[in-house]
């Protein structure tokens, strides 16, 4: 048979973004909205304050520009510049040297914290206030395990195995100033009293102060000293203030202001320590560079003064020549020169490489001092030869001399600076915390963002909900398909409540009526099913005969509840109807009329009963059921049977309408079958639960068994701001009854 479906055009599957449809779709999940940003903001707000507080510690140091260890380096730096002093010292400062000092000297490698109980425990303590000394507060709720405020635990020794470095341990208070160490698993390791120092299995522990009720617990851990050490090189802040001021900021985060503040002063005070210690070395160097080079500079003056006197001897020359002695003078200076530079040399490979741009520096100026040596020993050579061995001999000792006696007066100057060194770095603010004000967690801050994350969350779940639910909202959609809407049914809340007891074990728990039309009329869903059957009324005049069958795409799509209700209504309209439960796999009907199953469609179909035994008589006047019997193995067969087409054609001259409730068409085939014996069909649809796909597909396969749907029946329709054409398409439903209770 030829398809003539048309395609589906679903408007959901365009490109395009209706933002009228994503503003309704959040208006319909406004409550899903509301509850995500309350229930974050609570969780906000609970979090900020039982949050414990961080409080900062702030120090201030100064590094004072270091003078150079000998005269002209200052100059040759300058050349080429150099690393900010700022920048070393804070490396310097943030070393391991010095922060694993710290670590050492106050034992940060131990963190001992009493337990408290999750959540609200270190609020509680927070807030606790001695009213004497050694005072404990009493435990909640007999949780004596935990601490809950004035408790105190100073370990000043604490040695464990390697193998429980980083590992928690217990520490239980005892009677008497006792305690005992445990392990997670609950294996004692020791036991002993405070002041007691402790040594058994590679543990060796000394309490000096233990304040708690006896039974709290204290977490203990020791850590690897190099883990602590990068931790707190990790949280230690340093920075320069203002580019090149040379004040150097430091700060130091922790729950309690009193350990931030001594952890920064003892840091500040070892890097101070360690400033005066490296320049008192690097004095002390260079004092004994130079004491080395005071002999052999000393040996070489005396040597020289010798050769000019023995010279002056045997020649006979007193004195040399005025034009002698300006050349004597410059080449003096320039070999002065060259000499120092020569020593500062030898000092500078000791402190760096010769790649180092200072000391490359320094090669160019001495290069240049010896071209201009050069230039003057080029003169020199057209003096006489007696004039130019004197000359040779006296810049000899001059220069000599002039050497021996700058290197004393350097092995002076560093003697004294050796002696008095104080250290380039000062101290110019101590550490201190404002306690008034912690800086974590900031309150306001966290309540905002987490009202915001969870609107967010709920806006994001919304419209995710939005774009999974594929389900047809728009009759529209159902009629571009082909088939006709006859009826949309609002959604019913109080058939909502029959369901439950319909399907629950208390069923008879509710005396009243489990059919919507009879125990509430006036209902828009029943309304809409009057509607459907006045529509109905008109479709069967061209029927072949007077059996409806009414299926569906899947289960759960308000079958039963459409055919149940629908056959109440028109029998009490006046006509007789047979409502038959051709659901022999899932079918319930019988329990909506509080009837057993047995003795129904099964039995009848395979002749173990007569249709009188069948059909049973209900709660509403002119209508009739035929429950649908024991669930038999084959449903199919059983419908595919001459007996099913005999029972049809014998009772529709007796009734005046008959109605048949059948499986899902994309489950099961008996609605094919059953389809083949009717005059007219329909099929249930869910609003938001079918897609249009699956009505297309349950379309195509009735045609494809030679079946013609006579039309759909749109159930459950809510009213959504994001459905489209909802309230548009003329099928409004207003509730329209008396005012008189």
């Amino acid at each position: 048979m030829q398809n003539n479906t048309p395609p589906v055009q679903d408007h959901r599957d365009d490109d395009e973004i209706d933002l009228l449809t994503l503003l309704g779709a959040l208006i319909d999940g406004k409550w899903i909205i509301i509850g995500f940003t309350v229930l974050f903001a609570i969780i906000g707000v609970a979090y900020a304050l039982l949050a414990t507080p961080i409080y900062q510690a702030n120090a201030l140091l100064q590094i004072e520009e270091k003078s150079p260890s000998m005269t002209g380096l200052s100059e040759i730096s300058e050349m080429f510049g150099s690393t900010p002093v700022a920048v070393t010292e804070i490396e310097l400062l943030k070393s391991r040297t010095v922060i694993g000092q710290a670590v050492e000297n106050l034992k940060l490698d131990i963190v001992a914290e009493p337990k408290y109980f999750p959540g609200i425990g270190n609020w509680a303590a927070r807030r606790y206030q001695r009213n004497e000394a050694n005072e404990v507060a009493e435990p909640w709720l007999g949780l004596d395990s935990f601490a809950w405020g004035g408790e105190e635990l100073d370990i000043f020794q604490l040695e464990v195995p390697p193998g429980y470095l980083g590992k928690t341990l217990i520490l239980t208070a005892q009677e008497a100033g006792t305690f005992t160490l445990q392990d997670q698993d609950g294996v004692l390791l020791i036991e002993g009293n405070t002041l007691e120092q402790i040594d058994r299995d590679g543990f060796k522990i000394q309490v000096q102060a233990l304040v708690a009720r006896p039974g709290t617990e204290f977490l203990i851990t020791k850590h690897r000293m190099l883990n602590s050490i990068i931790s707190y090189q990790q949280e230690l802040g340093a920075s320069e203030k203002g580019k090149d001021s040379g004040i150097i900021s430091l700060s130091m985060q922790h729950e309690s202001p009193a350990q931030a503040t001594r952890i920064l002063n003892e840091v500040s005070r070892l890097y101070v320590l360690q400033n005066v210690a490296r320049n008192s070395a690097e004095a002390a160097q260079s004092l004994e560079f130079i004491r080395e080079q005071l002999p052999v500079v000393r040996q070489e003056l005396e040597r020289y003064e010798q050769a000019l006197n023995e010279y002056q001897i045997s020649t006979q020359s007193v004195d040399i020549t005025i034009e002698t002695q300006a050349i004597l003078d410059q080449i003096v200076e320039l070999d002065t020169m060259i000499s120092e530079l020569n020593l500062r040399r030898a000092e500078m490979e000791r402190r760096f490489t010769r790649e180092h741009p200072n000391y490359q520096a320094m090669l160019v100026q001495m290069q240049q001092l010896e071209r201009q040596k050069a230039d003057l020993e080029a003169r020199v050579g057209d003096l006489p030869s007696t004039q130019q061995e004197l000359l040779r001999l006296k810049r000899d000792v001059a220069v000599t001399t002039e050497i021996y006696t700058a290197l004393l007066n350097s092995s002076q100057e560093l003697d004294v600076l050796r002696a008095g060194t104080v250290g380039n770095v000062r101290i110019i603010d101590e550490a201190a915390a404002n306690v008034e004000e912690p800086v974590k967690p900031k309150k306001a801050l966290i309540a905002i963002v987490a009202t915001l994350l969870g609107g967010f969350i709920g806006v994001a779940l919304v419209l995710l909900r939005h774009a999974m639910n594929r389900g047809v909202e728009d009759p529209d959609v159902i009629e571009n398909l082909g088939l006709p809407v006859y009826a949309a049914i609002p959604f019913s809340k109080d058939q909502e409540v029959l369901e439950k007891y319909t399907k629950g074990r208390n069923r008879d728990a509710y005396s009243g009526s489990l059919l919507l039309a009879i125990s509430n009329p006036a209902d828009l869903s029943v309304e809409s099913l009057r509607s459907l059957r006045t529509s109905l009324h008109f479709a069967r005049l061209e029927a072949k005969n007077n059996i409806l069958m009414i299926s569906g795409p899947s289960p759960s799509v308000g079958k039963s509840f459409v055919s149940v209700n629908l056959a109440a209504i028109i029998a009490q309209a006046g006509q007789k109807v047979l409502l038959i439960d051709g659901d022999m796999r899932k079918g319930y009907l019988n329990k909506m009329f509080r009837m057993a199953p047995e003795n129904g469609l099964s039995e009848l179909l395979s002749a173990r009963i007569t249709s009188n035994d069948a059909i049973h008589s209900t709660e509403v006047e002119n209508l009739f059921v035929v429950p649908r019997g024991q669930i038999p193995p084959n449903p199919s067969e059983l419908l595919m049977h001459a007996n099913f087409s005999s029972f049809l054609d014998n009772v529709k001259d007796e009734y005046d309408m008959i109605i048949i409730d059948t499986p899902p068409i994309l489950a099961v085939t008996d609605a094919a079958i059953v389809g083949r014996q009717v005059g007219m069909s329909l099929i249930v649809t869910r609003f938001g639960l079918n897609s249009a796909k699956e009505i297309e597909v349950t379309k195509r396969r009735f045609e494809q068994n030679d079946i013609q749907l006579k039309g759909a029946i749109f159930n459950a329709v809510e009213k959504k701001a994001s459905a489209y054409g909802y309230g548009n398409y003329g099928y409004y439903n207003y509730e329209y009854k008396s005012d008189k209770s």
